[in-house]
């Protein structure tokens, strides 16, 4: 895939929104829109406060912003964005297994915050992993758990039965499983991890397991963690009224950057990210195009 000018992750009214604009001012956009049918919005019945729309659903409201954002030439990769790097000028996100180079970023993933497990944080890249995908290889032919709030985690499981010797799969939510998996289901639900005898032990509400690695799998990550050296203010990204953040061509809109939560603001603070990355994309006086 070629480098865009602007990856959008989320796919909330703040997303749509600043695709829309962004492809009014013909920057190259994709939208990261990880797959999810427990927002807040897809459950509303319906919404008596956005304007033009009265009486609309929220999954109604979305589609139509969806749609509208694709017949303006923003293109949508279905895939949970895993982790952003710096490179060069611009950055490389791994979405699902792919990664995707863009010159700007714009997070409106809401305002959901995955709670971590007792013990994840502090053992992540030490036995712990978040990418199937990126580590799966230096656990090939050993014996691996996947703990899952999300169908996502199934087709990691999948993988990664392909390369461990033994893949157990515990639920951190409810969610619709394949009849017979390749991998183990596992009773018990995880409530933290360990560090023990050179892997990890799963303590759950049924007793603790031991595995060379665990790999966690949920259907959000949180800022601090996707983009390392954002800045965070409690639960929120905090930006300026060109909703940029504190690194360069960085941007963030909806309910991310706080209060109020609410559509109208969404949009309008996804607006504004796009016009003011529009503006920090264009050549300066006396630079080239490219």
């Amino acid at each position: 895939m070629p480098q865009r000018d602007m990856l959008i992750i989320g796919s909330g009214p703040a997303a749509w929104s600043c695709a829309l604009t962004a492809r009014q001012r013909n920057l190259s956009v994709t939208v990261a829109a990880a797959v999810s049918e427990t927002s807040w919005l897809q459950r509303a019945e319906r919404i008596d406060n956005y304007p033009g729309m009265p009486g609309v659903s929220g999954k109604e409201l979305l589609r139509v912003f969806r749609q509208q954002a694709i017949d303006a030439g923003a293109e949508v990769v279905e895939a949970l964005a895993r982790q952003i790097m710096p490179a060069g000028k611009g950055y490389m996100t791994l979405c699902g297994n792919d990664i995707i180079e863009s010159r700007s970023l714009v997070l409106a993933m809401g305002a959901a915050r995955p709670k971590l497990l007792p013990g994840e944080e502090a053992l992540l890249g030490q036995g712990v992993s978040w990418c199937g995908t990126c580590d799966g290889m230096f656990f090939r032919g050993k014996k691996v758990a996947v703990l899952s709030a999300w169908h996502g985690g199934i087709e990691e499981a999948e993988f990664l039965h392909g390369l461990c010797s033994q893949v157990d799969y515990y639920t951190l939510a409810k969610h619709a499983m394949p009849e017979n998996p390749p991998f183990a289901l596992c009773e018990g639900t995880p409530q933290s991890l360990e560090k023990a005898d050179g892997g990890i032990d799963v303590v759950t509400d049924k007793g603790r397991a031991h595995y060379d690695g665990v790999f966690i799998f949920r259907p959000a990550v949180s800022p601090g963690t996707l983009l390392p050296g954002l800045a965070i203010e409690g639960a929120f990204i905090p930006v300026d009224r060109r909703m940029a953040t504190n690194l360069p061509h960085v941007y963030a809109c909806g309910d991310c950057t706080g209060q109020p939560l609410q559509i109208a603001k969404a949009v309008g603070e996804g607006n504004v990210a796009a016009i003011s990355a529009a503006e920090d994309l264009a050549p300066k006086k006396g630079e080239s195009a490219t």
